[in-house]
């Protein structure tokens, strides 16, 4: 496997009932082709040798026989491919005949698993035709499927010999449907992948709930999830069935197949990501799988060809978005930034109550991060019925100022009927130049962070002066990167941005300017001019590049543009999500962001990981005392929540990592 990418495929046959040879060979045909795709395992629909709808001919003992003979020619004419098969078909052991699922590797059955739960309602009558699963697993005869004893039973999990954490087992149709699915099960006992084989007919609106039912299963079981549906030729006497497969990853869909289709369906399944998610959720309950009575049979998932493959020229099966903390669908999107601009107010609302202030203050850049505070300022006041005249936007001028910057400020508290302080900085920042000693002609370190610690003491001070509480404006990005002035900016009494990405700041910052209207109050007189000020303000914030505007500008435009020094911010975005989130080495972060990301070739990109994991490494101790700050994802660096990391931690490991891969 490839970076722990174990390609699989889900595969609906045309069917033709009753004739085993006639679907032997569409099995065939499409083992073959996911062999010729890299598929290491597919599963196929329920009862797939004979079809589903075989009614009252699985009675004929002629049809029980020549489909196991059918299932043995499979395994035979497949031998040579690497791929594994899950294949339905009906099976006769003693006075009893199973809906089951033959599991072929390598030339052999090596299992068979028949369905737990049959339907007897509505159209469905599986108990006239099939008994339920045994109570326990047993082991078959040499003679009575091929030339060794074949475990039979519904717990059997089917391990990778390279790697036996990954295993999958199988379930068939109803069994998903049920309010405790074997899956679950399955799952506890070390199944990261679960094959289901249906033939799930089709009705209205019964496609919506069935992909709500494997998403959420896949999520339940942190795992994956493989559902062959049965298809065309199915007989129509009474149902339909329209092949609706899907392939499903921890809650979400990975591939899907339309209804009424046929065909192949594949997808990479990211096992390393799974077993990071099981390792890291402490109530992931976990059972002693041969304790819990499975057996355990090898199978070979991760095969030499396929983790000696090109990895440049591997194609991934799978959705792959180059910026993770920002959904893709407009209206997911403004759902996303109502919902964290509300999360943000919640938590600044509750402090404010809490402290007993009716005043806070905010530096305003007039950039996007502490506009972004102002909003949610804003937003809490409201929501806590306060005047808006008690938050004080304080603008600081200092030698990097440029005046659309300073315009900005002025623009958005006007619009938005806050107070507004201009104090400058560069006096005193010169007073204190010359009782340090620092030459103002030499733009250093200390040149820069003077500045930021210079107004960081001012809003300090006016709180003091005001009883009001200092609103931090950093952002989760800044705090990864370490690009922040200890004790200056790094420092405030409640950071509402801490924990939001700056990709996604700026979405936040565009989604106010389309709801201007809200921040500008419906009924106030000339609202909609207040709207549209306030809306022209915020796009005029969204157009000016990032930059901590500590270097004088050049020709009155910004002379220091953070990303043109740290690297993008859409590239550490990602680095951080896969690192932090996913627990990702450098080496699969670099594989996912060169398919990721067609602006940047691979070098730029190694490039910047180097700068990204030195920076997040050295920075630690800045992230070590943040002040309190709203969680509003799934990643933060809080050092009293999500990320405990010692200020000392070497990153040479993850450095070579970068230096071998160049």
């Amino acid at each position: 496997m490839t970076h722990g990418f174990l390609r699989v495929a889900v595969a609906t046959p045309a069917c033709t009932v009753g004739d085993c040879g006639a679907n032997t060979a569409e099995i065939l045909a499409l083992a073959k082709a996911a062999a010729a795709r890299g598929a290491a395992l597919v599963v196929f629909p329920e009862l797939s040798v004979t079809g589903y709808t075989c009614g009252d001919l699985f009675a004929q003992e002629l049809l029980g026989r020549v489909a196991l003979a059918a299932v043995r020619l499979i395994a035979e004419k497949t031998r040579d491919l690497p791929v594994t098969l899950v294949v339905g078909f009906p099976f006769s052991r003693g006075a009893s005949r199973y809906n089951a699922a033959a599991v072929i590797s390598d030339g052999r059955v090596v299992g068979i698993v028949p369905k737990t739960h049959l339907p007897t309602y509505g159209e469905f009558y599986e108990l006239r035709h099939f008994a339920p699963a045994p109570a326990e697993t047993v082991m078959l005869p040499a003679d009575l499927v091929s030339g060794e004893p074949v475990p039979f039973g519904a717990n059997i999990l089917f391990a990778d010999a390279k790697n036996p954490d990954i295993a999958f087992a199988c379930e068939i149709c109803e069994d998903l449907w049920v309010p405790e699915p074997p899956s679950s099960r399955h799952a506890r006992a070390g199944a990261i992948l679960v094959a289901n084989l249906s033939a799930s007919d089709e009705t209205v609106g019964k496609s919506e709930y069935r992909r709500a039912l494997v998403a959420s299963q896949s999520a339940r079981t942190i795992g994956a999830y493989l559902y062959a549906d049965a298809g065309p030729g199915e007989s129509s006497t009474d149902m339909v069935f329209a092949g609706h497969d899907i392939v499903a990853e921890n809650g979400a869909i990975l591939a899907e197949n339309p209804p009424f289709a046929q065909g192949l369906l594949v997808a990479d399944i990211d096992t390393r990501r799974l077993l990071q998610e099981r390792r890291r959720l402490n109530t992931f309950s976990r059972i002693d799988p041969e304790g819990a009575g499975y057996r355990v049979v090898t199978v070979c998932l991760d095969r030499e060809a396929d983790s000696a493959r090109d990895e440049a020229a591997y194609v991934l099966h799978r959705p792959l978005d180059p910026h993770p903390f920002v959904p893709k669908d407009e209206r997911a999107l403004a759902a996303r930034c109502e919902e964290i601009l509300s999360i943000q107010s919640a938590g600044l609302s509750r402090r404010i109550s809490h402290t007993g202030s009716r005043s806070v203050v905010i530096g305003l850049s007039g950039g996007l991060d502490s506009t972004l505070a102002l909003l949610v300022a804003v937003r809490a006041f409201d929501r806590l019925g306060l005047d808006r005249a008690g938050i004080v936007a304080v603008t600081m001028p200092g030698f990097g100022t440029t005046g659309k910057t300073k315009g900005n400020a002025k623009k958005l508290s006007e619009a938005l009927g806050v107070t507004l302080e201009e104090i400058r900085i560069t006096k005193a920042v010169q007073q204190h130049f010359r009782d340090i000693g620092q030459d103002p002609d030499r733009h250093d370190v200390t040149y820069e962070n003077s500045q930021a610690r210079e107004r960081t003491q001012i809003l300090m001070d006016r709180a003091n002066m005001l009883g009001a509480l200092v609103i931090g404006t950093g952002d989760l990005s800044e705090l990864a990167l370490g690009w922040a002035t200890y004790n200056g900016d790094h420092m405030s009494m409640y950071a509402v941005n801490a924990s939001v990405p700056k990709t996604l700041v700026r979405h936040l910052v565009a989604y106010c300017a389309d709801q201007a209207a809200s921040f500008s109050g419906a009924d106030a007189p000339g609202d909609g001019a207040q709207a549209k000020k306030l809306s022209l303000a915020l796009h005029s914030v969204l157009d000016t590049p990032v930059s901590p505007e500590l270097l004088p500008p050049e020709n009155g435009e910004i002379s220091q543009r953070t990303e043109e020094i740290v690297g993008p911010y859409e590239l550490h975005d990602f680095f951080l999500y896969h690192m932090t989130r996913w627990g990702a080495s450098p080496a699969k972060i670099l594989f996912l962001a060169s398919r990721a990301f067609d602006a940047y070739d691979r070098a730029t990109i190694l490039s910047w990981m180097r700068v990204f994991y030195r920076r997040f490494f050295a920075q630690q101790f800045k992230r070590s005392c943040l002040p309190d700050g709203p969680k509003v994802g799934s990643v933060t660096l809080s050092p009293r929540s999500d990320w405990r990391m010692p200020s000392d931690a070497s990153a040479a490991i993850w450095l070579k990592e970068l230096e071998n891969i160049e």
